[in-house]
């Protein structure tokens, strides 16, 4: 099996991982008015359309930080079809009726298509860490944000004021309780389906 090409767009990614303002720059002058213009058309308006673009451009930030995405299709293709599928999302969110994403213009077989969806999927299981890591407690949620950004576990426990046995213990009880949290969502297997 061949291995998929980078795209010449991939710049615009990286851009955005380093914080490029002339790309992002770019990114709103060339990409975000097709947006816009989308939103207005299908009961939204500016504000509405800007903030979609923003989730989506964070999105875009941390699939490319956390999943070093690689981008096989224009920017252009993928950046609007993830704020088209983010749109009818909250449209969906809004109105409780089942909306239905038309792409019949798009061939089955689209890398655009194919990428927006996976940066979609990655974008909702991301949001429902977020809900769920929220419902934790305080001493879970310290413990965990504090393993995230230190990566010696001696180092969490005396930042926390803890011994080292009771910071591996406890965070073994933390991760596994969010763990819980998020297989009992019912979004959790709308997600795996």
């Amino acid at each position: 099996m061949s291995e998929k090409k980078i795209h010449e767009d991939q710049k615009y990614i990286d851009g955005l991982l380093k914080n490029n303002s002339f790309i992002i720059q770019a990114i709103y002058d060339k990409f975000a008015p097709k947006v816009v213009n989308y939103i207005k058309q299908n009961s939204g308006d500016s504000d509405k359309a800007q903030d979609v673009i923003q989730d989506t451009l964070i999105t875009i930030y941390n699939q490319a930080s956390e999943k070093k995405l690689q981008l096989t299709c224009p920017f252009d293709a993928y950046f609007f079809l993830l704020c088209k599928r983010k749109w009818l999302n909250e449209l969906k969110k809004s109105s409780n009726k089942e909306v239905t994403i038309n792409e019949d213009v798009l061939s089955k077989g689209d890398e655009a298509q194919e990428l927006a969806f996976e940066t979609s999927v990655f974008g909702e299981k991301q949001a429902l860490f977020t809900e769920m890591f929220q419902k934790l407690g305080t001493a879970c949620k310290d413990l965990l944000t504090a393993t995230f950004k230190i990566k010696s576990m001696e180092e969490v426990a005396k930042s926390l004021g803890v011994t080292y046995a009771y910071a591996r213990k406890k965070k073994s009880l933390c991760i596994g309780k969010l763990t819980e949290l998020v297989q009992k969502s019912p979004k959790f297997n709308q997600l795996n389906n």
